[in-house]
This record gives C-alpha cells, sequence and structure tokens, in this order.
C-alpha cells in the first residue's frame, strides 16, 4: 500500500543508492565530473525531502507519507517506511549535511574519487533508511548497511592509524548489532507475531526478567553507536583518522541513530525494563556530559577534543530520553539535530585548517584570525552554537532538556541531574572557548602560519547553510518544535502510562524494581491508586492520578500479562494478556 506521498518518501531514500550505481559507469579519470555528479544527487536528494516536509502535516500525531508492501511474505517482514514528526528532522538533517559533506571533499579527497562518492551516497541512503523504516528487521538492514561504507571511508582514506580505527568501530558496532538481532529474534517467537511491526512485537507477553535481558540487548547496541560512556571509546579514534566528511556524517547523523533506536525501539518495547534501568541510563548520561568536558579540556589534537565534546553533549539527549517528559524529550530531539549542525561545522572548520597546514595540534596554531578572519568568524558562531549561547541552535535544545528533567517525576533525584548537567554547560563553554582562544588569537608565532589562505568561495558557500540554520533555530525554535510536539507528546504519555503499569507488574510479580506508595519505581513520588469511601483502593478502571503535566488514564495498573483481580473462573496466579490497542504501541 503506498500513496503518492509514500512515492515521495521512496524516491528520497533511494535517489543516493542509485546515484552511486550511475556513479560507477562514469570514468574514474574524471574527477571534476565525479564530484559534480554526487553533489547534484545528494542536492536533488535535500530538495526533494524540502517537498516531504511541506507535504507533512504537522497536526497528525500518527506516520505519514506510508509505503508498506510485503517484502518476506512468508515470516512477515514488510517494506514498512514512515514518517512522523520524530523522524522528520532527522532525515531532514541527513539530507542537509550530505551535499555540505560532500562539498568539503573536492580539495582534501584526491585518490579513488569514484569509490569515494559512492560509498558516501551509499551510506546516505542506508541512515534515511533506518530513520523511515517501521519494520524492525528493515530497520536492521539499514542498521548494518550503513557499517560497510563508514568502514571504507575511515579505512581507505582516513588518516595513519585508520586500520586501527576501522576495526575498532567495526568490532563495537557489530557486537551490539548481534545482540539487538539476537532480541529482535526472541521477542518475535515470543510474540507468535506474524510481522516484525513493533505493534505486534509489543504484545509478546515478556517477564520482567526477560524484559530486562532483552532491554539490556537493545541498549548496549545503541549504547555504543550513541556513545555512552564506557562504550565510547572507539569513537575518538574514529574521528581522528577519518576524512574530513566522514567525521562530519558519523557526528552529525551517524551518533544520532543510537538516541533515534532508544527513542524509537528500546523504550517502548520494554516498559518493565525501562523503569529498572532509567537511573543507571541518568547516571550515565550525566556522567558522561561530565567525562566529556574534562577529557575534551585535556586534550592537544583539535579533532580529538571536538570528538570528546560529543561524548558531552550527546550525554544531554539520553538524559532528556530517559527522563520522559515532553519538555525534555522534544530537547533531546532538538538538541540531536543542533549538535549535527554545530558538531558538523568544527569539524568541517579543522578540516580546513588541516587542508592548509597538515597538523591538528592546538600548539601548532595561533594568531590565525589575523591570517583568517573570515574562517575566525564561522568558526567563533560555531563554537558559540556548541556551547549554546541564548541566540544560537545549541542554547535551546540544552534548556529543554534540563528544565524537563528538573521537572520529571520518573528518575529519582532528578532536580540534581539538572543542577550537574548545567554544570556541563559551563565546562563545555571553558574547553571550547579556551581551544579557540589558543588557535585564533596571539601572536603569529609559528612561520608556517603566517602563508594560510582564507576561506575560498566554495568553502564559504558550504558554511553559509550551517551558519544559518544555528541562528534560524537559535531565533525561532517553533519552526522545528512544532511539527514535533504531537508525535512527541504522544510518546510521552504513552511511556508514562507504560512505566505506571510496569512498576504494578513489578510488584505483583516481584522483579526486585522497588515500588512503595507514593513512590516511583526509581525513586520518584507518584500518588497512591485512588481509594472508595471505605478506604480500599478502587475497582479496576478507576481513573488513576497522573504526575503533574503528565495525562490522566482510565486504564487499570496492570500491564499485559499481570492477574487480572476478580476474573471469572480464573484460579490464583493465572495471568491473562491484555489486548494491544489497534494503532499504539498498547
Amino acid at each position: 500500500m503506498t500513496g503518492m506521498g509514500g512515492y515521495l518518501l521512496d524516491a528520497v531514500l533511494f535517489l543516493p543508492v542509485a546515484g552511486a550505481l550511475m556513479l560507477m559507469a562514469l570514468p574514474a579519470r574524471e574527477k571534476g565530473a565525479l564530484r559534480g555528479f554526487a553533489l547534484a544527487v545528494s542536492v536533488t536528494t535535500f530538495l526533494l525531502s524540502l517537498v516531504v516536509w511541506r507535504r507533512f502535516d504537522p497536526a497528525d500525531a500518527g506516520f505519514q507519507l506510508v509505503t508498506d508492501v510485503a517484502w518476506v511474505e512468508s515470516v512477515g517482514i514488510r517494506f514498512h517506511v514512515a514518517l512522523d514528526g520524530i523522524s522528520l528532522w532527522l532525515v531532514l538533517l541527513t539530507t542537509f549535511i550530505s551535499p555540505i559533506a560532500i562539498a568539503s571533499t573536492f580539495r582534501a579527497v584526491d585518490d579513488r574519487v569514484k569509490e569515494f562518492m559512492a560509498a558516501f551516497l551509499v551510506m546516505e541512503s542506508a541512515m534515511l533508511g533506518a530513520f523511515v523504516a517501521r519494520d524492525l528487521f528493515l530497520f536492521f538492514v539499514f542498521w548494518e548497511a550503513m557499517l560497510i561504507p563508514m568502514y571504507l571511508l575511515i579505512g581507505v582514506w582516513g588518516s595513519q592509524r585508520r586500520i586501527y580505527a576501522t576495526v575498532k568501530f567495526f568490532l563495537f558496532t557489530m557486537a551490539g548489532s548481534v545482540l539487538m538481532l539476537i532480541a529482535i529474534l526472541y521477542v518475535y517467537l515470543k510474540a507468535g507475531a506474524t510481522s516484525f511491526e513493533p505493534e505486534a512485537l509489543h504484545t509478546a507477553a515478556l517477564s520482567g526478567g526477560e524484559q530486562k535481558w532483552l532491554f539490556a540487548a537493545f541498549a548496549l547496541a545503541f549504547a555504543i553507536k550513541v556513545p555512552m560512556f564506557p562504550l565510547h571509546t572507539w569513537l575518538p579514534d574514529a574521528h581522528t583518522e577519518a576524512p574530513t566528511a566522514g567525521s562530519v556524517i558519523l557526528a552529525a547523523v551517524l551518533l544520532k541513530l543510537g538516541t533515534y533506536g532508544m527513542l524509537r525501539f528500546a523504550l517502548p518495547l520494554f516498559p518493565a525494563a525501562t523503569v529498572a534501568f532509567a537511573p543507571l541510563f541518568a547516571v550515565l548520561s550525566v556522567v558522561a556530559i561530565l567525562y566529556g568536558a574534562f577529557m575534551a579540556l585535556a586534550q592537544h589534537d583539535v579533532k580529538k577534543l571536538i570528538a570528546y565534546s560529543s561524548v558531552s553533549h550527546l550525554g544531554y539527549v539520553t538524559l532528556g530520553l530517559v527522563m520522559g517528559t515532553e519538555a525534555s524529550v522534544q530537547g533531546a530531539l532538538l538538541q540531536m539535530v543542533n549538535h549535527g549542525l554545530s558538531t558538523g561545522a568544527l569539524f568541517l572548520g579543522v578540516g580546513v585548517l588541516y587542508e592548509r597546514r597538515h597538523t591538528r595540534l592546538i600548539a601548532e596554531y595561533g594568531g590565525v584570525a589575523a591570517r583568517m578572519p573570515v574562517f575566525a568568524t564561522v568558526f567563533m558562531l560555531a563554537t558559540l552554537s556548541s556551547i549554546g549561547l541564548p541566540g544560537l541552535n545549541g542554547f535551546v535544545g540544552e534548556f529543554l532538556v534540563l528544565l524537563g528533567t528538573y521537572r520529571s517525576g520518573e528518575v529519582a533525584g532528578a532536580p540534581w541531574y539538572a543542577a550537574l548537567g548545567a554544570a556541563g554547560v559551563i565546562f563545555g563553554a571553558v574547553y571550547m572557548l579556551w581551544t579557540y582562544q589558543r588557535v585564533m588569537f596571539g601572536p603569529l608565532k609559528n612561520p608556517a602560519n603566517k602563508e594560510l589562505e582564507d576561506l575560498t568561495p566554495r568553502e564559504v558557500a558550504y558554511f553559509l547553510p550551517l551558519v544559518a540554520m544555528m541562528v534560524v533555530i537559535g531565533v525561532y525554535p517553533k519552526l522545528l518544535l512544532d511539527p514535533m510536539a504531537p508525535s512527541v507528546r504522544a510518546f510521552v504519555a504513552r511511556y508514562h502510562d507504560d512505566r505506571v503499569t510496569a512498576a504494578a507488574r513489578a510488584e505483583v510479580e516481584d522483579l526486585a524494581v522497588p515500588v512503595t506508595p507514593g513512590v516511583g519505581t526509581a525513586g520518584p513520588k507518584r500518588p497512591a491508586p485512588p481509594k472508595g469511601a471505605a478506604g480500599t483502593p478502587a475497582a479496576p478502571g478507576a481513573m488513576h492520578p497522573a504526575a503533574p503535566g503528565m495525562p490522566r488514564t482510565a486504564a487499570p495498573l496492570r500491564a499485559p500479562g499481570a492477574p487480572v483481580p476478580g476474573a471469572a473462573g480464573a484460579p490464583p496466579g493465572v495471568t491473562t494478556p491484555a489486548p494491544a490497542t489497534a494503532g499504539g504501541l498498547r
């Protein structure tokens, strides 16, 4: 089943890989034609994605522009792709960054240009596919498809230690992927499902212990990709050894697939495990924020410094997701986009310097602003965006995450996490401004810096869209927040209700998830269930008072598979699965 909107989304998805196939027919010696063709394909993909944006209904919380056809019908695998307000901006970020990254390679990549451009375009299609896949097996296919071109970009066109960095990147991500595949198949078989749709898999009658193991498998794969502390060690090596375009697309898009997968699949599918693991993920997120900042402060290589800053900034994203408030989840999504813009611009800036001096050591620079004033201005804007200066895009996302974290009732000690996250903003300003001061200001002591050339027109052309979006989002964040709001609101309502239900189930099954009257699963206070006139618990179906800012639900506090009180003919301990609600995860 495919509508006209679905065909439009399919065109955006497959145009880059079709361009890669056509590119391979061009002669390898025509490097200029190869570069121009790859750039044209990527720009056309971006323009088509703008049409997708115009066709998208921002008031609709559901999935739009749907293509849903059988792929492997015998086991229920479908080619099902669609967009909602959560995936819309990540698709646009991918199509926006890709032509900029390709344009940055025109002087930097001169060897095997045809193969480089083809690999890059294939990776663009794979990234887009992961963001729009609704079938979990299809998502896994696109997830794995990204590994091969990224492996080639680092391993063939990287720096001196590229083989080490590539093997480390591949082993880390493959380990997580295998565990996720095992978890997908387990849930599929347990549910007796006829498809790999999340709605079908959500009907599986999983015990709390099973949910914990399955969530751990999903979360490990996504945490490696983010990467979360302490699974981050592959990232600085991959960034340092990758070519500039590889670093840009890795930071701007690939890392977001970890946080997107956590939001789209891990959290909704395993609510009982989310209850149990949310405090751990909150702690690891705050540790990543502070650890990444301190590690960045200690770096001598400017590219490795920016890599550690990514560990810190993405800690805000994972913190916002597990806190589960509308503000924190919106802030996390917005911060995914913001990080892609600001960190992408920073890596492009490092690439500009490296092309001219062939060194990334901070000590080799100083006084660069005197020779490259336009570059210094652009790099300053990217730096201020990265540290969250009000008026630029970075401020809005981090503010919403911290505000939503402070107000969260899902995890105990939320105000402390917000305070520690705010401290990370201060440390981020310290290492970024100190780096900028050492590179751009001071006397021109190194003779090699006296001949530096300022930005060329081509370089100005690919920096300008990034700078423009930093300002636009900083001044008018409603442009992004309004279309994502209905989908985020639906996710947050479901997230809260699933956690409440999972907490009740944990009490029944004694899953070592502490729940006491008036206290949430991980410590947050939550109102006790309503009582009748005689002080007895209200009948099933009575309204349960939700936490402030959360929707009320008329559903009894019972998860699928939990004992049904008063079920006719049901002996003690017998469970009755609750039916799934059509069109939702529960």
